[in-house]
């Protein structure tokens, strides 16, 4: 990873500061990187999505220098680091290594995308990395193998301002990986989260959210096509999320009523 000598890399998650994806990736940078800092969230705060801590105070731990624990969402741990913990902006930032799938409408939900995004929304070039998994074990091994590579090719190829990268690794060990797609985000039908009524002890409802996939067909052209492939998904995601097509209808539906 001879192209991490030049940056200074923000590191943080959804998973938490003590997560072994986070500690995965920064074995992997640190040797290469200029500078590496790490700020990430005092415990698990997966699903967060792009939410920040508008009405609770965040609280900001040092572990030490470099090592930084916030109680608080991915998107809190960014906007630590950028602007308050690192003495220089970050030049590059990475989320993850996430311990689950980040793929098509998972995004939406996404701490550790999140995370990413944020970065991008503040002018810093950032890469969201997940190893996926379905509850055997996980293959830690599959990213460690191939990140190197993937952070390498991303680099090479450059991110376009307003936009990050979102990175999937298949459930299966190294060896059984059949390259690296670049492809669109897909989506699944609706259905995956549903709550399940549940009583506690004491008598009294209350619900979980239960995941559970939908079948259906997958667009060849897609990160979810490409994992059940066993390839790496790589996706470019915008920031701008104008749906073009609709423009024209809408412009034409409100022509008469321009100021």
């Amino acid at each position: 990873m001879d192209r991490l000598a030049q940056h200074r890399v923000l590191l943080t998650n959804d998973d938490g500061i003590g997560a072994d994806g986070l500690a995965l990736i920064e074995r992997l940078v640190a040797p290469h990187a200029g500078d590496v800092w790490v700020v990430a969230p005092s415990e698990e705060r997966s699903g967060a999505s792009h939410s920040i801590s508008m009405h609770d105070p965040i609280r900001h731990r040092e572990i030490d220098a470099r090592h930084h624990a916030i109680k608080g969402t991915p998107t809190d741990c960014a906007l630590m680091g950028i602007y308050e913990l690192m003495p220089e902006p970050p030049s590059l930032m990475i989320s993850g290594i996430n311990w689950g799938a980040n793929l098509a409408e998972d995004v939406t939900y996404s701490g550790t995308a999140a995370a990413a995004m944020e970065g991008a929304l503040l002018g810093v070039p950032a890469i969201a990395l997940s190893q996926v998994h379905a509850y055997e074990e996980i293959h830690w091994a599959t990213a460690e193998r191939f990140t190197p590579q993937v952070i390498d090719g991303i680099l090479a190829a450059g991110i376009a301002p307003g936009t990050f990268v979102n990175v999937n690794f298949p459930p299966v060990p190294p060896e059984a990986v059949r390259g690296i797609r670049v492809c669109q985000q897909g989506i699944r039908p609706p259905g995956a989260f549903k709550p399940v009524h549940r009583v506690d002890e004491r008598r009294k409802s209350y619900y979980w959210i239960k995941i559970s996939r939908v079948d259906h067909d997958i667009d060849p052209n897609t990160d979810l096509h490409a994992i059940e492939n066993n390839e790496i998904a790589v996706c470019p995601i915008q920031l701008d999320m104008t749906a073009g097509g609709s423009l024209p209808a809408l412009r034409e539906a409100f022509f008469d009523h321009r100021a």
